[in-house]
């Protein structure tokens, strides 16, 4: 009973990297991003074409990540890993770190090698450094905004990420501030609004308890478990489930006063559950949000709507 895995939100940032890659997931889009660039789909061939013909094949340089833009720098871990996918031959030095509150014309690393090998690494490391970056910064936005309040509430992502670039993405929430929800259908258990279709309401309890206690007696664990509701009877039947078999409970798309009433409720109980606000949240909304003593505020958007920074590298 009561079997956890690791709290990713515990980690420093290299061992949160290092976590979230440790599976290849990276590594094989990294190859698929080699792949697309150099990689003719007619013919097989690996080539880039205007280099090859325009670049001395002896030329050596190094050049400049710096960024354009101000924000909240992310991606810089994966770049050695990035370019080795693409040459052997290119080396990667960190000027930033990873989390790092930047301004425009900041210097974030060097790249340096075969002109040909940085040339052909380009658009591949800014696309990565650029998109990473802009969760961050727009992720940080969120932070500062409810920080500002004064509430405990913490920001959370969700699972609306871009496909092939969650562990990514996760990681560069957690660069500009924010948490790491659940990684994937694999590690925690979140009982939603399609699992607990057709329940009644008096049943409610008894089916989220057993559920739960099948999750936390499964072999390697569970991250948490929490469960969605969408209405405060919902939630009361919640509050009857046994306290340890349930870490959240997410307050979907519920209007602040009865936010504020779920607090109250679980107060009274004297339950230790958090309690999760998410649906449509904003970046005008959010503060309203924190303020109903909610622990934790999930917001899709800094993974799925967050504008890229701008970011070049320049030979020099």
């Amino acid at each position: 009973m009561n079997s956890r895995m690791l709290d990713l939100n515990t980690l420093s940032l290299p061992d949160l990297y290092e976590e979230l890659t440790r599976s290849g997931l990276a590594h094989r889009l990294f190859s698929l991003a080699r792949d697309e660039d150099l990689v003719c789909y007619a013919t097989g061939v690996e080539t880039d074409l205007t280099s090859e013909l325009y670049i001395d094949e002896d030329s050596e340089t190094t050049a400049m990540l710096r960024s354009r833009g101000a924000g909240v720098v992310a991606g810089l871990a994966a770049a050695p890993e990035l370019l080795s996918v693409f040459t052997t031959e290119c080396e990667f030095l960190g000027i930033a770190s990873d989390g790092d509150t930047i301004e425009a014309g900041a210097a974030l690393g060097e790249v340096s090698g075969p002109t040909r090998q940085v040339l052909r690494t380009e658009r591949a490391l800014l696309n990565l450094v650029s998109r990473l970056s802009g969760v961050a910064t727009f992720t940080n936005r969120f932070v500062r905004a409810i920080e500002a309040t004064g509430a405990d509430a913490m920001l959370y992502d969700t699972r609306k990420t871009t496909p092939g670039l969650r562990i990514l993405e996760k990681y560069a929430v957690r660069c500009g501030g924010g948490m790491c929800h659940r990684i994937g259908l694999h590690d925690a258990v979140m009982i939603k609004d399609n699992h607990l279709a057709g329940v009644e309401l008096e049943g409610l309890a008894d089916r989220i308890a057993a559920a739960a206690r099948r999750a936390l007696d499964a072999e390697g664990g569970v991250r948490f478990v929490e469960v969605e509701v969408d209405s405060l009877a919902q939630f009361e039947q919640v509050l009857r489930v046994e306290a340890e078999l349930i870490d959240i409970v997410m307050l979907d798309n519920m209007a602040p006063d009865s936010m504020r009433e779920a607090v109250r409720l679980r107060d009274e109980a004297g339950s230790e559950i958090q309690l999760e606000a998410s649906g449509g949240v904003t970046l005008e909304s959010v503060d309203t949000i924190a303020k109903t003593g909610v622990d934790r505020i999930s917001v899709g958007s800094i993974t799925q709507s967050a504008p890229a920074l701008d970011i070049g590298l320049d030979i020099e």
